[in-house]
């Protein structure tokens, strides 16, 4: 996608304007989503349960807690949330050894927005561990800020990660484009006030009010995004 990019901070023909974009990470910028249920499957077949594929809906684009806590209770495993929430994260990080495949578009819509200065925040439910180590294939340079999911009171789909992100950027909630792709992502941002963009992964997302559902990454770029803007 090629257009001509307004200047951040200028007056779209709307009379809005951009103030930063908050994206998440799993399932939207990098392809994780299926690394996740495969290290979940693991963990919990080493415990003795087999999880039912159905489930993969249900956990995904959650917090690790709540993900944890329900693999817990449907299968009957007898270990808690913190230690099963060890073995998740430990399986996780043996599954990516190397480089993280990014989702399409991603790495163009990265180096677009660094290119034009759009300060950028990474917004996820993982914990700060499993961030730092996917910020080796995305480029930790592309963002001036990260929200971990350990590292707020209240994880997706409450506001307060989007909320952190757009204080920490200096930005109005409701000059923020975030860009997700689940409904638990969706919500949070969302509650927070923002514009968002779906790029749905797992489970299919209806456009609506502030809602703009795109098939990928690859049908978003700054004139876009800057579209999004209402006054």
């Amino acid at each position: 996608m090629t257009s001509t990019v307004p200047a951040l901070g200028t007056r779209t023909a709307e009379g809005s304007t951009l103030q930063a974009v908050l994206l998440d990470m799993d399932g939207t910028l990098v392809d994780s989503e299926g690394i996740w249920w495969d290290a979940e499957t693991a963990v919990f077949a080493a415990l003795g349960h087999t999880l039912d594929p159905a489930w993969k809906q249900i956990v995904v684009g959650g917090p690790m807690t709540r993900s944890a806590g329900f693999l817990i209770e449907a299968t009957g495993a007898d270990i808690t949330v913190p230690e099963v929430t060890v073995l998740l994260n430990d399986a996780f990080e043996r599954r990516i050894g190397g480089a993280l495949p990014l989702m399409p578009g991603a790495a163009r819509l990265l180096a677009e927005l660094a290119a034009h200065d759009v300060p950028t925040a990474l917004v996820s439910a993982s914990h700060r561990r499993i961030i730092d180590r996917v910020l080796d294939s995305l480029g930790a340079h592309h963002f001036r800020l990260t929200v971990a999911g350990d590292e707020v009171t209240r994880t997706k789909p409450h506001p307060e990660p989007y909320l952190t992100a757009a204080t920490g950027l200096g930005a109005q909630p409701t000059r923020c484009a975030v860009i997700e792709d689940t409904a638990t992502g969706v919500a949070a941002a969302e509650a927070a006030g923002c514009h968002v963009v779906a790029v749905p992964s797992i489970t299919p997302i209806e456009p609506a009010r502030r809602r703009t559902v795109v098939p990928s990454l690859e049908h978003v770029n700054l004139p876009f995004l800057h579209g999004l803007m209402t006054p």
